[in-house]
Order: structure tokens, then sequence, then C-alpha cells
């Protein structure tokens, strides 16, 4: 089971992103098309990669770069679009998924992730959530019925979230 998730994968998922998702990404090429020309300078590309949330490895950036970049040593909006669609579709590896399991448990002593930890959650995120619904969501979640999602509920729902994207 972990050995899914400590590998970054997008074969057999669908690459497609939403309209909003597609606008955005066009509005950030925009953002880092300082001339205007329909084209990046591939280091740019580089600070697009971090403004949107990517810690991109060398070897990784070489090979896009290579595979994307035109004629004159750029970036299309084209090959820009095709790249972050990539990276926004790619399966999470463990550690991503741990990273996000602490922002529902942020408390090292509790053991895993409670009604209280959703309502919390929830209120942060300006989001209004009745009691029942959130018993609904742990319920969902909890996969060995402890009353709590611990990290391996956690991975297994979002494994499944994954599973219902394949083709």
């Amino acid at each position: 089971m972990s050995s899914d998730l400590t590998h970054r994968a997008t074969r057999g998922f669908q690459l497609e992103l939403t309209p909003e998702q597609k606008r955005d990404l066009e509005e950030a090429f925009r953002l880092f098309d300082y001339e205007g020309v329909g084209a990046i300078d591939p280091k740019e590309l580089i600070i697009a990669y971090r403004a949107l949330g990517f810690e991109p490895k060398k070897d990784e950036l070489k090979r896009v770069i290579q595979e994307y970049e035109d004629a004159n040593g750029k970036i299309p909006l084209a090959g820009f679009m095709a790249i972050f669609t990539m990276k926004m579709c790619e399966a999470p590896t463990l550690d991503e998924v741990l990273k996000g399991y602490k922002l529902f448990a942020p408390d090292d002593e509790q053991p895993g992730i409670t009604v209280d930890d959703l309502a919390r959650l929830a209120k942060e995120l300006g989001e209004t959530a009745a009691e029942e619904e959130l018993q609904e969501m742990l319920r969902e979640a909890d996969a060995d019925g402890d009353g709590i999602v611990n990290p391996i509920d956690f991975v297994k729902i979002l494994q499944s979230g994954f599973e219902s994207r394949r083709q």
C-alpha cells in the first residue's frame, strides 16, 4: 500500500483539469510572460513551479525544459499547460499525505482525527457544517470503526479518491 504512495504516478489517471484550474494556470502563465509573446523563459518556469506550490527537482526541470522549449529556447503556453496539468494531477507522495493529515490532526498527543478536528478545520476555512454531517464524514473515513481517523484510515480514503480518477 505505501509503495503506491511513495512514487508519484500519473499513469492510469485522467490528466484533466477543471475549467477554473485551466483559467488559473493561463493567468499564472500571463504573469510570467513579461514580454507578452506567448512564451516564458525557462528561468521563469522555475519561479512558476514554486509560485504554484511545487518544489522542482533539477532533473525534472531539465527534462521538462528539453521536452517543451520551442526553437527560441522559451516555454510556450501549451507546454506550460501540459507541464502543470501533469503536476496538478499527480498522486501525492506518502510525505505529502502525512503533511495533509497533520493539518487535520495537529496535536501529536491525540491518536487521530476527531469530529472536533473536522469542526475546527471547517471553521478555519469559513465553512459551516452540522455536527451530524461531520459525524458522517468521520464514519465514512474511519475504516477500522474506532471513532477516529488514524493515518492509515487517512491514506485509505485518499487512495479511494485517486482510484475514482482512474480511467
